[in-house]
């Protein structure tokens, strides 16, 4: 267990506009200044964090957790908890251990955690929760094979879903892997995962409806390899570990002679960087969640851009609301209109990019966001 301890304060100052940023499906929070605007916390407040078996220095969505916790616990100045998981089963525990130790406001890392955060939820109904990339609605009516399903309803009534509808940004990465890929003469881009759940195959169905849509804008012919957005099937590494079945699963992608490939799965990035080493391929790759070459500047020459979701502004903006005892459960949808999901930026590949691309990515973005372009998944929330 990781425990940061700040001086616990009442009346703090915090950012403007924050504590109504995560309601419904609105704007998230801009990255703003204090304004001197005093907000009382309430009494005993104290904000938790559970990774899921990633931990925290995945440079993906965990960090990015715990980078949004950490931020908000500073500004309240208030005594943050902060739990690593090893494996799925140091979930239930781990949650357990978060409610012996005072915990009144928990958030969940990911999809896995689901059914122990609704059983920790349900068990404690006096303690707010937030859990990312999962609706919490795992029963309440029987899917086609008699298997218990979702009926649209969380199953507890204190936890807040943070979703983000990244096949959006995911189809504008994929956009531009085409255009880079093409410009090159190859033609040729691929996608590999971790697990086949929702969160994963929503950034593989938006990058490869992405290169279709440059095909069909461009004339080209730029063919993708590693995931079948009609069959929902795919590579899979079985896992999120950087490990030597990633690295195989990301060798097979580049051996059908990609010059951009997306690892979708955390610390599976790393794999990919050491099978692209190993082949001096020069191919690039794109980072998810976060700003890969920001978050690991050693792989900043080979991320031509990454397709991020702001987790940290959601689980900030969520963390605030709580603060004050005021608490909205109405489920976040981060989308390109509220900038909770975007491209990074390209960094030192920008002055090498086809031109006219920038442009023809905002014109695409604007049109996602007006409607006149609709991009979905079967995964989106």
């Amino acid at each position: 267990m990781t425990i940061s301890r700040t001086k616990k304060l009442v009346g703090v100052t915090v950012a403007a506009g924050m504590l109504i940023a995560l309601a419904g499906c609105g704007s998230a929070p801009e990255e703003t200044e204090s304004t001197g605007d005093a907000v009382d916390v309430v009494e005993g407040f104290t904000p938790c964090l559970v990774s899921d078996d990633g931990g925290f220095n995945d440079k993906s969505f965990n960090q990015s957790a715990k980078e949004g916790m950490d931020r908000a616990a500073e500004e309240l100045g208030v005594e943050a908890i902060e739990v690593e998981s090893s494996s799925a089963n140091d979930y239930a525990p781990n949650l357990e251990n978060l409610i012996a130790e005072g915990c009144t406001f928990i958030v969940s890392v990911g999809f896995k955690l689901s059914a122990d955060t609704v059983a920790s939820a349900t068990a404690n109904p006096d303690v707010n929760f937030a859990i990312i990339d999962d609706r919490a609605d795992n029963s309440g009516a029987t899917g086609d094979d008699g298997k218990e399903t979702g009926d649209g309803t969380t199953d507890a009534p204190n936890i807040k879903p943070l979703l983000f509808d990244t096949v959006q940004a995911a189809y504008l990465g994929g956009y531009a892997a085409a255009a880079w890929s093409e410009q090159a003469g190859v033609n040729k881009v691929g996608t590999f995962g971790g697990i086949p759940i929702p969160p994963v195959t929503i950034f593989m169905d938006g990058f490869i409806d992405g290169v279709e849509k440059y095909n069909e804008d461009k004339g080209a012919a730029v063919e993708t390899y590693g995931w079948d957005v009609d069959a929902q099937e795919g590579s899979m590494t079985g896992g999120f570990a950087a490990n030597d079945t990633a690295k195989q699963t990301a060798q097979g992608i580049l051996d059908q002679g990609v010059d951009v490939i997306l690892p979708v799965g955390g610390p599976i990035y790393q794999s990919a960087r050491d099978a692209i080493t190993d082949a001096g391929s020069g191919t690039v790759m794109l980072g998810v969640d976060s700003d890969l070459a920001a978050a690991d500047p050693s792989v900043a020459d080979m991320v031509l851009v990454s397709i991020m979701k702001r987790i940290d502004e959601a689980v900030y903006a969520a963390t605030m609301e709580a603060a004050t005892g005021d608490f909205d459960v109405t489920t976040y949808i981060g989308t390109l209109e509220n900038e909770g999901v975007g491209l990074s930026g390209f960094g030192s590949f920008e002055s090498e990019l086809p031109e006219g691309l920038l442009d023809e990515l905002a014109a695409l973005q604007e049109q996602i966001i007006s409607g006149e372009l609709e991009v979905t998944s079967p995964s989106s929330p």
